[in-house]
């Protein structure tokens, strides 16, 4: 899933199961109703089996009906590579059909066909462009974007250009995150030129013995490339031993290829105008009658990994006698006889569960595989530039050496998931938010500073040294705005006003809470003396000044109601009584202390009336009688309003601080007055419960 979306990136069977095992596990898919309507779009990178082969039974038993891409040349292929499948698995395995010829045109009606570097969008959400992958004609990478998050998903691919193919092409595209192929996490291959020479020396070093060569591939691929490789040595060489290659289906590949001459690389191209690379000279079709001829001979047949077919079929004659050989030019997944012949430290292979064979013949295991190694894995994450990597199609233990590697040298997050295990990885997030023309004109005042002669508060104009000295930082340019989306999704900033009147509300009312802490000292006469603010410095006898008391920790917790969320109405004045508070005084007017024994200490919840006269005297003090009064146990300026408790009922000794609750509630037209009083209350050293 990309940002709410979910792409499903190829579609593709286990080659090593024969039963239910062989396709996805499709329950794993997040249920949104039917498959249409939990699947965005699908994505196939390429025509191998193991990427589509489950896509007619997703599409025609499962009933997705979504939108399918991959690009022109596997659209043309892929029918022929899973028409291919179903005749082995059906006819001569006899195995139960799991989709019919008719269905493999049915879902291919279903794709839309890309071209390379060509952006598609879907819907307004997403858009996906293909990438030159080079592992076969046709193979894609996937550059998905989703709004702002996006994934480059590689499929399979090669880093070296071959014969017939060129290198993957890829732009610096820096996603959130890439998933890759790891098939050769671990191996660094030797040059291709190396490799080349050995299998033809292979090769040929078995024909002049009189023995026959069996090359299983797949039809589409390898077969074209080791094809060039050895019709040209046989040209070369003058040799006479005949090569051949499966009927059908290799035959229909090889034309496509000359149709599709424009994927291949520029030496294929530049060729094609004198003699196309696919006329092969030496190359001819093979006849099952020729099974049991004498003779030296090459075999191309199919399926790659021995796993059913003509090419299991010829094993089973070829494979008891010493002078044949056969050579396995690539990755084998586990559970094939290729795979079983690879890893075997015996002679003797289960072909299944009722037949065993003794293979007697030479076993060559060269890599030509189509699949990148780890050099060239680490060269496209360094080129690329991910911010987070995912690896997939690849061996468990092989994977977490690679992740490992990357981690080390690429400094990214790596992750190698297991089946049915989910990785969440962040992602950028750009939202567009528009704003409207109040709260811009209103955002070019400054708000805080009080560069005018009067500042208005209530109805009447008051001088602006109502501040009392207190030195009130300028915060040019900054206007407090609602964030508010309507039904259309549209996000916008509007005045405090504004926002008002869209929801149809009167009044905006905020709950800030502070503490005032009240601090106990020892007095004349034997009295307690608490006073509102710092710990004070008291006149002790014959003039001594007393010690400080110790200062009591700030405490944070959250309690604010706000009918609009408004955390941006109360950042700025947190901010600014935090600013403030710095400079702030003790008071030393007698109307800021509290005289009580000092053996009774203070009953606090007795006392709120007390903190809060002096709270409401120092309000006088700086903003004037006129506009705040007492009323009801609360502190009243307009629409703002104040009530004292203490925080909790417990009594404060002498050098304790005993900690006072002041509620806050204001409404939005009195946003400018309840600054100005909390600018002035943080000179009693009110310490905010939260840092908003």
């Amino acid at each position: 899933m990309i940002a709410g979306k979910t792409i499903m990136f190829d579609c593709g069977m286990h080659l090593g199961y024969h039963d239910e095992r062989r396709f996805p596990d499709f329950s794993l898919i997040p249920k949104r109703g039917d498959f249409t309507q939990s699947i965005d779009c699908i994505i196939i990178t390429h025509f191998h089996l193991d990427h589509i082969g489950a896509l007619p039974y997703f599409t025609e038993v499962c009933g997705y009906e979504g939108p399918i891409f991959m690009t022109y040349p596997t659209k043309a292929l892929a029918p022929l590579m899973l028409e291919d499948y179903r005749k082995v698995m059906v006819e001569r395995r006899g195995q139960q059909e799991q989709f019919s010829v008719l269905q493999i045109h049915e879902s291919m009606k279903k794709v839309t066909a890309v071209d390379l570097r060509q952006t598609i969008s879907l819907g307004s959400d997403i858009q996906l462009r293909a990438y030159y992958a080079g592992h076969v004609l046709g193979a894609a990478m996937f550059y998905v974007k989703v709004g702002e998050s996006t994934v480059v998903y590689t499929g399979d691919y090669n880093m070296t250009p071959d014969r017939h193919l060129g290198a993957a092409q890829i732009d610096r595209l820096q996603p959130d995150l890439i998933i890759t192929e790891s098939t050769y996490a671990t191996t660094i291959r030797d040059s291709k030129h190396a490799r080349e020479r050995d299998f033809l020396k292979a090769v040929h070093k078995c024909v002049a013995g009189g023995g026959k060569v069996l090359i299983p591939v797949f039809a589409l691929g390898r077969a074209q490339e080791l094809c060039i490789l050895l019709d040209d040595y046989w040209e070369r060489m003058n040799l006479t031993a005949p090569i051949y290659f499966s009927a059908g289906l290799t035959m229909q590949a090889n034309v496509y290829y000359k149709l599709l001459i424009a994927w291949t690389n520029q030496k294929v191209k530049d060729t094609c105008v004198t003699r196309n690379t696919f006329d092969f000279k030496h190359v001819s079709v093979f006849d099952r009658s020729q099974l049991n001829a004498s003779g030296p001979c090459v075999l191309f047949a199919t399926p790659g990994m021995l796993n059913g077919g003509l090419s299991l079929e010829v094993f089973k004659l070829w494979a008891p006698f010493e002078q044949n050989m056969v050579v396995l030019p690539g990755y084998c997944v586990p559970g094939t006889v290729g795979y079983k012949l690879i890893k075997g430290k015996s002679s003797r292979i289960d072909i299944d569960k009722r037949t065993h064979l003794e293979v007697r013949c030479q076993v060559h295991m060269l890599s030509f595989s189509a699949h990148t190694d780890a050099k060239g894995i680490m060269d496209l994450l360094r080129h690329v530039g991910a911010k987070h990597v995912i690896l997939v199609h690849g061996e468990k233990p092989k994977m977490a050496l690679l992740k490992t590697r990357i981690i080390s040298e690429l400094g990214v997050p790596c992750f190698d998931p297991g089946n049915g295990e989910t990785v969440e990885v962040p992602s950028r997030l750009l939202v567009k938010i528009l704003a409207s023309e109040k709260f811009l004109t209103n955002a070019r005042q400054p708000i805080l500073g009080y560069t005018e002669a009067t500042s208005k508060v209530g109805d009447a104009n008051v001088s602006d040294k109502i501040l009392k000295g207190v030195s009130v930082p300028a915060v040019s340019g900054t206007q407090l705005g609602i964030l508010m989306m309507d039904q259309h999704k549209t996000i916008q900033v509007l005045h405090s006003q504004e926002a008002l009147d869209v929801l149809n509300v009167s009044q905006h009312k905020v709950l800030y809470r502070c503490y005032c802490p009240v601090y106990i000292t020892a007095g004349d006469g034997g009295k307690g003396t608490a006073v509102v603010g710092e710990p004070a410095l008291s006149l002790a006898e014959e003039g001594e000044i007393s010690e400080e008391l110790e200062k009591p920790s700030k405490k944070h917790c959250t309690d604010m109601e706000d009918t609009l969320g408004s955390k941006q109405q109360i950042e700025p004045i947190a901010n600014t009584v935090k600013d403030i508070a710095s400079m702030a005084k003790v008071a030393e007017d007698p109307h800021d202390t509290l005289h009580l024994k000092e053996e009774e200490g203070i009953a606090l919840s007795s006392e709120s009336g007390n903190v809060l006269q002096a709270v409401y005297t120092h309000l006088i003090r700086g903003i004037g009688s006129g506009f705040v009064r007492k009323q009801d146990s609360c502190i009243v300026a307009n629409s703002l309003c104040i009530r004292v408790s203490p925080e909790n009922c417990k009594k404060a000794e002498v050098g304790e601080a005993a900690p006072f609750i002041l509620d806050c509630v204001w409404s939005a037209q009195d946003e400018n007055l309840a600054r100005q009083v909390m600018a002035l209350l943080s000179t009693t050293q009110l310490s905010p419960l939260t840092t908003i």
